[in-house]
């Protein structure tokens, strides 16, 4: 980017403040937590964009974006930063554009669906939604410090899924704002089936400016933790809560010995050698699932109830891809994959990987519900590293045996295992940004249908 590119692009903003060439900060805004990946990390390390820039409205964005469209400069979009496949770093310099100060929750409806701002932080709205009744469907165990917006782009799921699927089941994202990349920035509204045409494509294809979710009444929850001797003892127990509709339940995480190891911070409230599961149930049922676990010869290591976010401790921060981080801060050589089981043959496919690769892989399970109404063992298995070549080998045997893999050391939307078969996101990228300056080398099947100046 040249002089005259900078001022022009700090032209755009009513503030000059809110546009960053400082490179420390400029780089800081070019990462998130690619370094899940060994393999992200050496692709990714020595990536950043050249200018931050921070609008504050639409219309600040439509003058940013026409004028990257007339100077043919690549444009990053950033929420939180807390996504761990490299979605908001920045492949070929140009600019980040930091959705920080887009953060105002605008209406909580009577039906239940949050309108807002995309850097919404997703536990505040939680809280707010908590105040009128509701509460979000699903969320990431980064739920403090991610955005709805960041949530869209690049998640799928979490705390919540077993009971209401991921972002793409069952009507959650009702309607998605975007603008597009094209000479004169439009404004386009994305209702019903038409929000699959920009959810989880990275801010490939339009930056997403406001939202409508569908959120869930509330419920008083409480949360436990149990510890079985075995695997397969607490695997079954967890299975059984899981599929059974009886049980108003906000997560099922089930881990296998010795992750719960990692867990330094809750060291005790778990057991040497026993895997151990976290639950979080509707506070009525709490005694009913300790009795029930304790009878399926597990013990109880905490039972309380469940007060919000500031819950101590709170397990949730140690489910989903929280998980990971607690391993790769004992143990750097670890890193993961995200798995979908067999709901009926699960543990076949478990023995067989393990015949296989032995500790290689480590089993941590987060039941789901599918788009279908299915709950299934979904997975965020722990992965001992060694080669690209290996990890391949055990994504390669999962695929044979029947168990998904949705490859996080992929960095393009394709790659990752949520691209959609109908290409609705490729076609709304050559429709919104023919010159494919959003995000570019992160779509890999597009090819630009304009020229450049």
């Amino acid at each position: 980017m040249t002089a005259s590119d900078i001022a022009a692009l700090t032209a755009c903003l009513a503030d000059p403040a809110r546009a960053i060439t400082n490179a420390q900060i400029v780089q800081r805004l070019s990462r998130d937590f690619y370094w899940y990946s060994p393999i992200l990390k050496k692709q990714l390390d020595d990536k950043t964009a050249e200018l931050a820039l921070q609008p504050i409205n639409v219309e600040e964005i439509q003058r940013i974006l026409a004028c990257c469209y007339e100077r043919n400069i690549p444009v990053t979009t950033r929420g939180a930063g807390t996504g761990n496949y490299g979605q908001a770093v920045p492949l070929h310099g140009g600019v980040i554009l930091d959705l920080v100060n887009m953060d105002r929750i605008e209406a909580i409806t009577p039906e239940g669906v949050a309108i807002c701002q995309p850097n919404v932080r997703l536990g505040t709205l939680e809280a707010t939604a908590r105040e009128q009744g509701f509460e979000l469907r699903c969320y990431p165990s980064t739920i403090v410090k991610a955005s709805v917006g960041g949530f869209l782009g690049g998640g799928s799921g979490g705390i919540g899924s077993i009971s209401h699927g991921g972002l793409r089941d069952f009507e959650t994202v009702r309607a998605i704002e975007v603008v597009t990349m094209e000479a004169k920035p439009r404004i386009v509204l994305h209702e019903s089936q038409a929000v699959h045409d920009v959810l989880h494509a990275w801010g490939t294809n339009g930056i997403i400016t406001k939202i409508w979710l569908a959120l869930t009444p509330a419920v008083n929850w409480a949360q436990c933790s149990i510890a079985f001797d075995t695997f397969d003892q607490a695997f079954t127990f967890s299975e059984q809560v899981a599929y059974d509709p009886y049980w108003i339940k906000r997560l099922v995480t089930t881990f296998e010995w010795p992750i719960p190891s990692c867990f330094a911070p809750i060291i005790n409230i778990t057991r040497p050698n026993k895997s151990l599961i976290f639950f979080m149930v509707a506070a009525t049922q709490l005694g009913e699932l300790e009795a029930e676990a304790k009878t399926a010869g597990g013990e109880i290591t905490l039972a309380a109830d469940y007060i919000g976010l500031r819950t101590t401790p709170l397990l949730s921060d140690y489910t989903w891809n929280h998980t990971t981080l607690w391993a790769i801060k004992q143990d750097a050589a670890f890193t993961y994959l995200q798995c979908g089981f067999s709901p009926t043959d699960a543990r076949t496919q478990f023995a067989t990987l393990k015949q296989h690769f032995g500790d290689e892989i480590l089993f941590h399970i987060e039941f789901m519900k599918s788009g279908t109404g299915t709950v299934i063992p979904g997975s965020i298995p722990l992965i001992r590293f060694t080669t690209e070549q290996r990890l391949n080998e055990i994504i390669d045997l999962c695929r044979s045996i029947g168990v998904t893999v949705a490859n996080p050391h992929v960095n393009n939307v394709e790659g990752g295992g949520r691209y959609r078969e109908d290409n609705v996101q490729l076609l709304t990228k050559q429709k919104y940004d023919p010159r494919g300056l959003l995000n570019p080398g992160k779509m890999v099947t597009f090819k630009p249908t304009a020229t450049s100046v």
